[in-house]
């Protein structure tokens, strides 16, 4: 069976998904560890992530990194956690370590309803409400209070 080819038509070799603060990508572990045994250039694949995610803040991006057979590499970046985006829309340092016992915060709809937009492209929803649901379990999940 033949390997998968990308886009570009090269064999993929592996793909990677990492999750790196904005525009912080070093070659330390995680990233050299991750890219490492995979022989690609590990310094250019840390400028590139850097140049395109430096205006987003202190944000957590995932990026999926497709490595190919040449030791070529392409990767893209999705949004933000869901649970880091809760946290940052309620200020909430971090989450319950007994999150059916102990409640640590609480959010509103419409709080819910703005995280479910930033997500809405990662998500397997159709309307933002259907999102917000699946927003709202997150949340539940990590001991915050969902009002409404």
């Amino acid at each position: 069976m033949a390997a998968p080819s990308g886009k570009s038509g090269k064999k993929i070799k592996s793909i990677v998904k990492l999750q790196i603060p904005a525009g912080k990508a070093n070659p330390a572990p995680p990233v050299g560890s991750a890219l490492g045994p995979h022989g690609i250039q590990i310094q250019e694949f840390c400028t590139q992530f850097n140049n395109e995610t430096k205006d987003m803040g202190d944000a957590i991006v995932p990026a999926e990194i497709t490595i190919y057979e040449d030791r070529t590499f392409s990767f893209i970046t999705k949004t933000s956690p869901a649970a880091f985006l809760i946290k940052k829309a309620i200020n909430l340092p971090k989450g319950s370590g007994e999150p059916n016992k102990t409640k640590v915060g609480t959010i509103t709809q419409k709080q819910l309803e703005a995280v479910a937009t930033i997500k809405m492209e990662d998500l397997n929803a159709h309307t933002v409400e259907q999102a917000a649901k699946i927003i709202g379990g997150t949340a539940r999940s990590m001991g915050v209070k969902v009002e409404g």
